[in-house]
C-alpha cells in the first residue's frame, strides 16, 4: 500500500482541486484555520441565501438548487457549524419547498445551463425525500432550529413511512435523516424496514467496477447506522481496496461520465477529500503520512 497516501492526495488537491477543497485538505489534513475553509465556501452562497455556482459539480447552474444545500451543510459539518449561513439556506429552502413539506429533487433554473442528464426535471417537480432527508438530517445534527427544519422533518417521517423503494440515493438520504433524528427509537425502527433494499443495493465485492455503491457508501464511518450490516472482514477489505484506487497523480477516480474535463476535476477532488476522511475514520489512515496496515477481524 502506498506509505505517502496522505502526502500523494495534497498533492493532486494542490494541483487539481477547487478552492474549497484545497482549504479543506488543509483543515481537516494539515491543521489549517477554519477560516480560510469558511471563506471559499461562502462565494459558492447566493444572494437568495442558496448555495449555488456549481457547488454540485455536475449542475454547472449559478442559481441555487437543493443539492447544492446538502453538500453545502456538509462542508459546514465538517470545518465548524456557522449558524448565520445555516439560516441563509433555510430561508431559501422555504421559498422552494412545496405544499408537501419538502423540496424538489432539483429545480427547473438547471435546464439553463450545462448538467448531467441525471440532473433533469419537470417544469413543476414535487418535493422529494432526496435531498430533503439528507439536508434535515445534517442539520438536526447540528442542533440547529428553524421553521424550515420542523417542516421538512414532519415531511421525512411522513414520506419514510410511506415509501417502498430500492433507489439507492433516496435510500442514502433516508438514512442520513434517520442517523441524526432526535426520535431514536423510531430511527432505529424504521430503518430495520430499509436493511434488506440496502443489503440488495450493495455491491459487495470490493473490486467491482462501473457506478455502484459499496459498503463503505453506506457506512462512511464506524458510527454509521449501517456499520452493523457488514462484517469486520468486508469492511476491512474495502477499506483496503478504497485505498488501492488512488490515482498516480494521488486523487481517486470519479465512477460516472463527467461533463467537462473541468467538472471531472473538480468531483474527483470531492471524492479524494470523502476517501480521506472515510480511511482516518477507520483508523487506517495516519494522519502525519500515508496508510496503515489493515489486520481484519
Amino acid at each position: 500500500m502506498n506509505p505517502t497516501t496522505l502526502e500523494a492526495a495534497g498533492t493532486f488537491c494542490w494541483n487539481n482541486a477547487r478552492l474549497l477543497e484545497r482549504q479543506r485538505y488543509r483543515f481537516l489534513f494539515q491543521g489549517g484555520s477554519r477560516e480560510p475553509a469558511l471563506a471559499a465556501l461562502r462565494a459558492y452562497q447566493n444572494a437568495d441565501g442558496g448555495f449555488g455556482n456549481a457547488l454540485e459539480p455536475d449542475i454547472r447552474c449559478p442559481e441555487s438548487q437543493p443539492i447544492d444545500q446538502e453538500l453545502g451543510i456538509t462542508v459546514l459539518d465538517e470545518i465548524g457549524f456557522e449558524p448565520e449561513i445555516a439560516t441563509r439556506v433555510c430561508d431559501f429552502l422555504q421559498t422552494i419547498t412545496t405544499e408537501e413539506g419538502g423540496v424538489p429533487f432539483v429545480l427547473p433554473s438547471v435546464r439553463d445551463y450545462p448538467h448531467a442528464p441525471w440532473w433533469d426535471t419537470e417544469p413543476n417537480p414535487p418535493a422529494a425525500i432526496n435531498p430533503t432527508a439528507s439536508i434535515a438530517g445534517l442539520l438536526l445534527k447540528n442542533g440547529f432550529r428553524h421553521p424550515w427544519v420542523e417542516q421538512a422533518t414532519e415531511f421525512c417521517w411522513r414520506k419514510i413511512a410511506e415509501i417502498q423503494t430500492e433507489e439507492v440515493h433516496d435510500l442514502l438520504s433516508v438514512l442520513n435523516f434517520l442517523q441524526y433524528a432526535p426520535d431514536r427509537e423510531r430511527a432505529q425502527s424504521e430503518f430495520t424496514r430499509f436493511i434488506g433494499a440496502i443489503r440488495a443495493g450493495t455491491a459487495v465485492d470490493p473490486h467491482a467496477t462501473g457506478y455502484v455503491k459499496k459498503p463503505l457508501d453506506w457506512a462512511p464511518t464506524p458510527e454509521s447506522l449501517c456499520r452493523s450490516l457488514f462484517s469486520d472482514s468486508v469492511i476491512a477489505a474495502h477499506l483496503e481496496a478504497l485505498a488501492a484506487q488512488q490515482q498516480s497523480d494521488g486523487g481517486w477516480p470519479i465512477a460516472w461520465p463527467p461533463v467537462s474535463p473541468a467538472c471531472e476535476l473538480e468531483y474527483r477532488g470531492w471524492v479524494t477529500i470523502g476517501a480521506l476522511k472515510t480511511l482516518r475514520a477507520y483508523g487506517v489512515l495516519n494522519s502525519a503520512q500515508g496508510v496503515t496496515p489493515l489486520t481484519p477481524a
